[in-house]
């Protein structure tokens, strides 16, 4: 029986099909969004570790791993359920492996988290043994489905790189994990920690989003005759960027760490570049609210791009500044992905829901299953929140950054409620 799938070309009103199953999608969203609102909540309780720029403190890296590991990895291994099949004609070898991957992940990911911050070992060890296996079934799923794609494009060649970014990230987060108890990295775990933070969001979630945005952007924005180099240019200069930087750093060879620098900045300059052309080019004057989200992450990221190299030239001595560049990055990372649910969610809620329709009712639009004044809200509270974020943690005051924090909290739950109106079909 064929199944619905992800759109790559925009929402239009003609269910899309697949082999692949669509409540495996659901499912690893559901989780991810879940995670979601608990990282939020931490953001609220951490907000004075951060305004003192307290980035190495147990309860920041158990809350960053509630985005890390518990948001973006389970947001985009759900994606992956629909990219693959459809976009490159790939299918999972072993599909049981990635509910079981799903299985694993989404305590593990909770787990190690909490045992990071409230720093009890038996919790992390397991969360950690639970992320492991997860991650290593799905990739093991990509690895093997990604030599029988039919299309190897940019979207295959970001895909694969990027999978290759998160076992290295996955390699790293255990060594930092074993120093907790042994301190055996000494002076070296502040290098390793940074190499590790930029696997994972640039090299694991940027790479990717980038990939995907290679085929649906154009699609959601009806926009034509956007040269796709931009994609391609943006994925050869982030990967290698990684790469040099991690050299760099690890090595302690400052020419390659700021080799890794430009190739990185130049790699975001190309991407953001083909998103704004995308925008320009759109055939619809009036972007919906998941676009809007969509341009405001790329503020974000546009604003980590000029802290990072005035974090690198100030090194250790501004903590602050360090919190502020992960952030920024981490929550245009957050609200891009956001943008995108919802032009997925609804896509996917109609056409589960209505499939088996075949013209005997009269369908209702998608645009029926959101609540545009809902969405307004959380994008105007989330920027809001980021905004304020940055700003308290930049001056050093806690009340500024838990303004943030909670205005931020108020999108994600509106969000949330978003989320489940689509899921049981309100109309707005």
């Amino acid at each position: 029986m064929s199944r619905a799938a992800l759109p790559l070309a925009g929402a239009s009103a003609e269910p899309l099909r697949t082999v692949d199953p669509i409540p495996l999608a659901v499912y690893h969203f559901a989780v991810a969004i879940l995670y979601l609102v608990a990282g939020a909540v931490g953001v609220v309780v951490v907000a004075p570790e951060l305004a003192a720029g307290l980035y190495t403190a147990p309860r920041v890296a158990g809350v960053t791993h509630l985005f890390t590991l518990g948001w973006l990895n389970t947001t985009i291994f759900g994606v992956l359920q629909q990219i693959l099949p459809m976009a490159l004609g790939a299918q999972a070898r072993f599909p049981v492996s990635n509910r079981l991957a799903l299985a694993a992940l989404a305590p593990g990911a909770g787990l190690f988290a909490i045992g990071v911050a409230i720093s009890i070992p038996a919790l992390h060890h397991v969360g950690i043994a639970l992320v492991t296996v997860g991650v290593l079934l799905a990739l093991a799923n990509v690895g093997l489905a990604l030599p029988r794609a039919r299309a190897r494009d940019t979207t295959w060649a970001a895909i694969a790189l990027a999978a290759a970014f998160l076992f290295s990230t996955l390699v790293l987060g255990v060594v930092l994990l074993h120093n907790l108890h042994t301190g055996f990295l000494a002076l070296a775990r502040l290098r390793i920690l940074a190499v590790h933070l930029h696997l994972a969001l640039v090299g694991w979630a940027l790479v990717m989003i980038v990939g995907v945005s290679h085929r649906m952007l154009p699609g959601f924005l009806q926009a034509r005759g956007v040269s796709t180099r931009w994609t391609a240019w943006s994925l050869a200069c982030l990967a290698s960027g990684v790469v040099a930087l991690a050299g760099g750093l690890l090595g302690r060879i400052p020419v390659v760490t700021w080799t890794g620098v430009i190739l990185l900045e130049s790699g975001l300059a190309c991407f953001i570049i083909y998103a704004l052309r995308c925008y320009r080019a759109r055939a619809k004057p009036v972007l919906d609210v998941g676009l809007r989200f969509a341009g405001v992450a790329l503020t974000l990221l546009a604003t980590g791009a000029c802290l990072g190299p005035a974090l690198l030239l100030s090194g250790s001595a501004a903590p602050r500044l360090a919190i502020a560049y992960v952030l920024s990055l981490l929550m245009g990372i957050v609200l891009y992905v956001v943008g995108f649910f919802y032009r997925i969610a609804p896509q996917l809620v109609w056409t589960a829901r209505y499939r088996r329709a075949n013209g005997r009712v009269a369908l209702p639009p998608l645009k029926s299953l959101l609540s545009p004044r809902l969405a307004t809200l959380q994008l105007a509270s989330m920027s809001l929140g980021a905004t304020l974020l940055l700003i308290g943690i930049a001056i050093g005051a806690v009340a500024v950054t838990r303004g943030g924090a909670v205005l931020l909290l108020i999108g994600v739950l509106a969000f949330l409620s978003q989320i489940i109106h689509v899921a049981f079909g309100g109309r707005s």
